[in-house]
């Protein structure tokens, strides 16, 4: 017997004696001795493998005292929840492989989601933006165009082939899912498009809409924006007033959270749901209190549909110093560190909440046995089934590698037939912890999902490595709050749904 490649030790606040352990593949949940733990950990066939660049962070290995082997029932115990096995660790691995590979089979096989980029223009010039050349530089004018109604048609006809092919029978498709995304998707010259756009979703059946928008014109759009039409938007700010306006500018250099504030209260009012996605780097951070006072003033809290979160700011372009970024641990633990002396800043989430809360559900329901983690055994819907058009009708898998036809995923050609080129298909579809040999052999893999693909790329050159971002330590770490909360009685925040992590 060995101890599994995959069990993850969680050291727990307050104790010395006790630890909680984790199984990558099985979900187990289990609070052990510190004996039990160690014994386990004496068992290891090989220390935890590193990835492929970086470092997990503290990654506990080491064994401390003298181990002895437990009771017979809590071997058995062990074994039944997979932190003991007779596999070999090849044998394990291959496992590993064969269950992600049918969990992504699934995956792909249920309704795909649609994005529609009505133009790659914006109004705004955020110097971090991913896109910020399309509008800076005179070659890429040729891209700002606004979708045309023709193609609008073509988008519609190809959603069929498209279902099709992940098993969807035609006239058979659920519920079809369509977000808005730019460029700015919600300008008000875009209102006749948007209006044929959701027309024409309806009219083919069920849909719900969403948008990410930097909310400066969605007043245009009126009764459109509702809870029976675009019902949930995703906002960006970037800090407290001046902040924000020093940043998220219009092309004459003038600020623009006045326009978003009347207008993410005008949209909350209408029952909308807004997701305020606070944009966050070592220039801003210590700003965050300042964020959520500015939010309280506004009522926002008080909202029921409102709901805040923080994300680091990756370096997308050359105008972002990689030394002014941090990783989502590093935020995570200084937002942390600021609750106490500034309680509001709870109502900003952390990047890890949804982990915290997954875990302290866990905890909740294991007295009846329905508890059973969620596994991730690829990162984004980029990997599954997310479908991208935008204004020339060309296919993308993913939103940040979108404007360039050599990386697309296919088009939709004048006579509405749909093109999929295989290898750039295989290249987006097939990224899961299995393609890649590091994310194989990690005991977190099913937790994390191998990271951002484009992140991935940017830091090693292909989308099939892994981009940690610390989370061996984001993990234990939430999930030892998760534990303490449980165990106090005390309630988190609730479940921030994100449009992207990126």
């Amino acid at each position: 017997m060995r101890a599994s490649s995959y069990t993850i030790y969680v050291d727990l606040p307050d104790t010395s004696e006790e630890m909680l352990l984790v199984h990558g593949y099985t979900g187990a949940y289990d609070k052990v001795s510190r004996k039990v733990a160690n014994y386990l950990r004496s068992l290891e066939a090989r220390r935890a493998p590193q990835p492929l660049y970086g470092a997990w962070v503290s990654e506990p290995s080491t064994v401390e005292e003298e181990v002895k082997a437990p009771s017979d029932g809590a071997l058995e115990t062990l074994i039944r929840r997979g932190y003991l096995t007779n596999m070999s660790v090849e044998e394990e691995e291959e496992l590993l492989v064969k269950m992600a590979t049918k969990i992504h089979q699934q995956k792909v096989a249920k309704m795909p989601s649609y994005v529609i980029m009505p133009t790659y223009n914006c109004n705004l010039r955020c110097a971090y933006c991913f896109q910020d050349h399309m509008r800076t530089n005179p070659k890429y004018n040729h891209l700002l165009r606004t979708i045309k109604p023709e193609m609008i048609d073509r988008i519609f006809g190809a959603m069929p082939q498209i279902e099709a092919r992940h098993g969807i029978k035609d006239g058979q498709a659920p519920s079809r899912s369509i977000l808005f995304f730019g460029g700015e998707p919600l300008l008000a010259a875009n209102l006749p498009t948007i209006q044929n756009i959701v027309d024409k979703a309806l009219e083919l059946g069920p849909a719900t809409f969403s948008a990410v928008s930097n909310a400066t014109e969605i007043e245009a759009y009126g009764d459109l924006i509702s809870p029976q039409r675009i019902a949930n938007i995703q906002v960006t700010l970037d800090g407290p007033p001046e902040e924000h306006d020093r940043r998220r500018i219009y092309a004459d250099g003038s600020g623009s959270w006045e326009k978003i504030r009347r207008n993410v209260t005008w949209a909350l009012e209408k029952g909308v749901g807004i997701s305020v996605r606070l944009n966050v780097d070592r220039n801003n951070i210590d700003q965050m209190p300042a964020v959520a006072e500015a939010i309280y003033a506004e009522g926002w809290p008080e909202m029921p549909t409102f709901s805040a979160y923080t994300a680091p700011i990756q370096p997308g372009n050359d105008n972002v110093s990689k030394q002014t970024t941090m990783n989502s641990y590093e935020l995570d633990q200084a937002l942390a560190a600021m609750r106490d002396e500034h309680p509001s800043i709870k109502v900003l989430g952390r990047p890890d909440d949804s982990t915290r809360n997954q875990a302290h559900r866990l905890f909740l329901e294991s007295g009846n046995g329905s508890g059973m983690p969620p596994v991730r055994e690829s990162f984004c819907s980029a990997h599954v089934g997310m479908y991208i058009f935008d204004a020339f009708g060309d296919i993308y898998a993913c939103w940040e590698r979108t404007g360039n036809p050599n990386i697309r995923l296919g088009y939709i050609s004048e006579e509405g037939e749909l093109h999929i080129r295989g290898d750039n298909e295989k290249l987006w579809r097939s990224r899961t912890v299995a393609s890649n040999p590091a994310c194989r052999k990690c005991r977190y893999n099913m937790h994390c999902g191998g990271g951002c693909a484009v992140l991935a790329e940017g830091k090693t050159g292909s989308l099939h490595m892994n981009f940690c971002d610390a989370f061996a330590s984001r993990f234990r770490s939430s999930v030892a709050d998760a534990f303490q909360a449980y165990t106090s009685g005390e309630a988190l925040s609730a479940h921030v749904d994100r449009v992207c992590d990126q």
